[in-house]
């Protein structure tokens, strides 16, 4: 007899699996939208945070989930998972800027106010390797090492599901904030083909993506489905003010040369970068047995970054008619007229996993492989060594970082029946993962001090300069050097158990715990998880429960080191200052009083109410997490106001004697952020005036920090701050503490459409001076899209992100460069508005 066989998928993921039917018979068992429209009605199956063999749906769940279509993430006209996720998840945030470096590239996110390290990525159920470029310059997430899901095809995902609680004690370091499961189409038949093309409304910014997938049956029962997009998007003209003058004054008045230099230089604001991206992905499986399984997934991943942020436009000499000393490193040889670096970011990242799902002996048993890597190469254009001379190469070979993941799973899970109103559910595994972290060096001239020297003849430049030696390394940036590059990998082995069941009709409790394993300074951690769902009445219910949860510190955060060079403004003039970020475990580190790094632990307790009536459906979920042993980045030790001469000497006592300053990642502060996420949904479907799907999402956090660290001994007695006011301010009120999230589908025979308004809350961006402080206020930003259905095969789509075109407020404050009138962090971007139009086709 043909049938459909639902089988445990104990990593965390339960999928439909094929026995003895053929796969043209059973296409439309669970395809996408099939299980999209169910999850809109609360009667999806979820499988995070489930593990074992009872099945429950987005309503009954005794934990907060939101379960993401493959529509809804088309819908939002966005490209990016990140963007996607942004724009339909209210406590998932960015900010338009991270900061410089790498982290103006790859955008930093944030949920529930807690940096992308504190969610756990998981796709197919399988933990997801992080990337490996540290967000060491960015102000929002600092330090964070999180999973880049941009790197992950939008057109090869069936559905996402997202756990807002911990889950620690299920799946392991990293789950405290929540737990995000993408999981690939696994629809066994037909294929889809669509063309995406649009640009701001006045800024440029183009963009064009193709996007493809299809599925094939394999074998008896079994199906492979590959998927593939590429994308091009362009950087926007700046939403900097033009400077008045770009070169000192002559006598007291404009130099002639200003008349055709272009004014508008801050090439770094707005949407600084321009990028190329092709991801890919397969997802198969084969039966080979009634009760046995294959299957195989992969993601494969090439992107190409030119970004101009955190690389500051070299004036010539100046800016405003006034010298400054980093006009040194512009040599008018090369750049008479300035010149804007830019960063450049060439990164392939897979992962790939085998696996085997059978019966035995009473239990189901889930046996998989996964192995994934980031590896990115940097480089720097338009740019110049200036310690070289007028010789120096303007493009550069900066160095690569890598950072690779190898986890094993053994997962078994069966049912007992103890005389309960259900039978208890037993899962119980274990795992073993492997990590490495390399940071290589780059090509000599892109660090190297070449010793040139400014000659003082009778040119202006030579006039200004003469006699100085400019600063070794890159303008903007430096390249890695031996002395910062460094490899470092350690083995992990854990063990979970988890058991859940009804114990009464209409009364659900869940138990897990799970001890972990690491060869490193991490050592051990536990981490345990009680959850219970009551039914109240019939359709109302409470839920909560409590866990403890456990992040490791990232081996980059561990072994990562830089020299790089920054600009300090001191009176009227940009100085150019070089610094170093330690790795914790170098001599000079421990002189400053740094420690091997050690887990950040938390507590984590959440309440809630569901009710749901027909088509409506109401949750509301507060929480609160407490992490202990924060880890952040120190302030820069050694500048004038922190530390100076003290710190120098002990940073050349130590082998370090070509840098101003220098910082180190240390468990430094303890933190508690409350709130609460309510999310209402209601479906209407009438004969004559078509279906009207209606949501309302709104979420509140806060953070506190509840304790930071006294200096360490060896800085006891020196006036240092190790994390000063700015850096706390930006934990606590640098992304909104509320957002609210609007919309309605509207379909009717061919004809559907969309709005959605999104109220971001208010945010500050700090200083370490208080009358610094700039607050902004909140905005609403709509979004609206418009479809067609020509044919049964062809659609077509016409929309706009942020429809009215909303700035962040002016902040009254803007750089010498031109740029900063909005702000960095505004988490709905510096651009204005996109509009764009969507081809798709099914076969």
């Amino acid at each position: 007899m043909k049938k459909v066989l639902v089988s445990s998928f104990l990593v965390g993921v339960s999928i439909i699996t094929i026995s003895s039917a053929k796969a043209e018979d059973i296409v439309d068992a669970l395809p996408a939208a099939d299980s999209a429209a169910a999850a809109a009605d609360g009667s999806a199956i979820v499988v995070t945070g489930a593990r074992g063999r009872i099945q429950r749906s987005v309503a009954d769940s005794p934990v907060p989930i939101d379960v993401i279509s493959p529509q809804e993430l088309k819908n939002t006209g966005r490209t990016g998972l990140k963007e996607i996720l942004g724009n339909i998840i209210p406590s998932l945030s960015m900010p338009a800027l991270g900061g410089g470096g790498t982290s103006a590239s790859v955008r930093p996110i944030s949920i529930r106010g807690l940096s992308g390290d504190y969610v756990l990525v998981l796709v197919n159920g399988k933990r997801r390797h992080t990337t490996s470029l540290i967000n060491n310059l960015s102000r929002i997430s600092g330090g964070s090492t999180p999973v880049d899901i941009d790197l992950i095809p939008t057109v090869g995902v069936g559905r996402i599901e997202v756990l807002r609680d911990g889950a620690a004690a299920q799946y392991g370091s990293d789950a405290i904030s929540g737990v995000i499961n993408i999981i690939l189409d696994n629809t066994p038949r037909g294929g889809e083909f669509s063309v995406t093309g649009g640009q701001l409304y006045e800024k440029g910014g183009a963009l064009a993506q193709v996007a493809g997938t299809y599925g094939t049956p394999l074998g008896d029962g079994g199906f492979a489905r590959f998927s593939v997009e590429a994308k091009y998007h362009d950087r926007a003209d700046s939403s900097a003010q033009p400077v008045p003058y770009l070169y000192p004054f002559v006598n007291g008045q404009p130099d002639p040369r200003e008349a055709d230099a272009d004014h508008l230089i801050a090439g770094g604001y707005g949407r600084s970068n321009r990028d190329k991206i092709v991801n890919g992905s397969y997802n198969a499986e084969l039966p080979v047995g009634e009760d046995t399984t294959l299957y195989s997934f992969s993601t494969l991943s090439y992107r190409d970054i030119k970004d101009a942020r955190g690389a500051y436009f070299a004036a010539p000499t100046g800016y405003n008619g006034q010298a400054n000393t980093s006009g040194a490193s512009v040599l008018p040889q090369l750049y008479p007229a300035g010149f804007q670096a830019y960063r450049r970011i060439w990164e392939w990242d897979w992962q790939a996993a085998l696996g085997l799902r059978t019966e035995f002996s009473g239990w189901s048993l889930d046996l998989s492989t996964s192995y994934g890597r980031d590896n990115v190469e940097l480089g720097a254009d338009n740019t110049l060594n200036p310690s070289i001379g007028p010789d120096s190469k303007t493009s550069f070979f900066m160095g690569r970082q890598k950072q690779d993941l190898w986890v094993n799973n053994l997962d078994l899970s069966r049912e007992v029946d103890l005389g309960f109103a259900r039978p208890l559910s037993l899962a119980v595994g274990v795992e073993h993962r492997w990590e490495r972290f390399r940071n290589i060096a780059g090509e000599p001239d892109s660090y190297r001090d070449g010793g040139y020297v400014i000659p003082a003849d009778g040119t202006p430049f030579g006039q200004l300069y003469g006699g100085r030696s400019p600063s070794p390394g890159l303008v903007s940036f430096t390249g890695t050097s031996p002395a910062d590059a460094s490899s470092t990998s350690r083995n992990n082995v854990a063990a979970y158990v988890d058991v859940s069941t009804d114990l009464t009709p209409g009364w659900f409790v869940g138990l897990a715990g799970r001890f972990e394993h690491y060869s490193d300074s991490a050592g051990n951690a536990f981490a345990a998880k009680g959850s219970t769902r009551v039914e109240l009445a019939k359709g109302l219910a409470l839920r909560g429960g409590v866990n403890t949860g456990f992040r490791a510190p990232s081996l980059a955060q561990t072994a990562f080191s830089t020299t790089q060079n920054t600009v300090t403004v001191i009176g009227e003039e940009r100085v150019s200052t070089v610094s170093k970020f330690l790795p914790v475990n170098s001599a000079a580190a421990i002189a400053l009083g740094a420690t091997p790094l050690k887990p950040e632990k938390s507590l984590n307790f959440t309440a809630g109410l569901t009710y749901e009536t027909g088509p409506f459906r109401l949750t509301v979920d507060a929480y609160q997490i407490r992490i202990d042993d924060r880890i952040v980045k120190t302030e820069f030790l050694g500048t004038a106001s922190n530390g100076g001469a003290a710190i120098k000497n002990i940073l050349v006592a130590n082998g370090i004697d070509d840098v101003d300053s220098a910082q180190f990642f240390t468990n430094a502060i303890d933190t508690r952020t409350r709130g609460v996420d309510v999310v209402a949904e209601y479906l209407l479907r009438t004969d004559r005036l078509g279906e009207f799907r209606l949501n309302a999402a709104y979420s509140y956090n806060r953070t506190k920090i509840l304790h930071v660290i006294d200096n360490p001994p060896e800085l006891s007695t020196l006036n240092v701050t190790l994390f000063g006011r700015q850096a706390q301010r930006d934990l606590v009120a640098a992304t909104p503490r509320s957002k609210v999230v609007l919309s309605g589908n509207w379909s009717l025979d061919k004809v559907r459409v969309l709005l959605r308004v999104t109220r971001f809350g208010k945010y500050t961006e700090s200083s370490n001076v208080a009358a610094s402080d700039r607050t902004f206020g909140a905005r609403w930003v709509t979004d609206a899209e418009l479809g067609y259905q020509l044919t049964d095969n062809l659609d077509v789509a016409v929309g706009a992100n942020n429809l009215f075109d909303v700035y962040p407020e002016k902040n009254g404050a803007i750089a010498a460069d031109g740029s900063g009138q909005f702000g960095g962090f505004a988490p709905f971007g510096l651009s204005g508005g996109f509009y764009y139009a969507r081809v798709g086709f099914r076969f």
